[in-house]
């Protein structure tokens, strides 16, 4: 089954491409490709416009840590979005090899982990655990750019 056809079948729609706030002056690519890899450049929750969300705040202090594994899924979107714009086919990402994880926490919230999954959870529904499983690292950090609660990058392996 095609990765949009398994998309159709969770009932999962994409957003647009994502779009930098206008304030933001972009000097790299969302997804860079070199050889049989595409590396995806730090992501954050969007809308189905492609535009960042409002969406903001420190978990643990004003984002609960279930609406930051939302916005942990909804980052995952964005990032595929983009990798369909830049692969022109989903198809062509044959596996997940590494994540980053970033959350913006308050002092004392430690569940990184937990926000993250939000992601892989999302990865792995989609490709299935052969494909969608991946190394990865979550970590908290004292902000994020435009207060975002969570940030993601990633390295898949695709197809020529």
């Amino acid at each position: 089954m095609s990765i949009e056809a398994r998309l159709r079948e969770l009932g999962i729609s994409l957003p647009e491409p994502t779009k930098a706030p206008p304030t933001f002056r972009q000097t790299f690519p969302f997804v860079r490709v070199h050889g049989d890899r595409a590396y995806v450049s730090g992501h954050g929750p969007t809308g189905p416009d492609g535009s960042i969300l409002k969406y903001t705040g420190k978990v643990g202090a004003g984002v609960t840590q279930d609406d930051a594994y939302k916005a942990a899924r909804l980052t995952g979107l964005a990032i595929l979005s983009d990798l369909r714009q830049e692969l022109g086919d989903l198809d062509r990402v044959e596996k997940w090899l590494k994540v980053l994880g970033l959350v913006n926490a308050a002092r004392g919230f430690t569940n990184m982990p937990a926000v993250v999954n939000g992601f892989s959870d999302l990865v792995i529904e989609v490709w299935g655990k052969e494909a969608g499983r991946h190394g990865r690292s979550a970590i908290g950090v004292a902000e994020l750019p435009f207060g975002i609660p969570v940030e993601i990058e990633a390295e898949v392996l695709i197809r020529s």
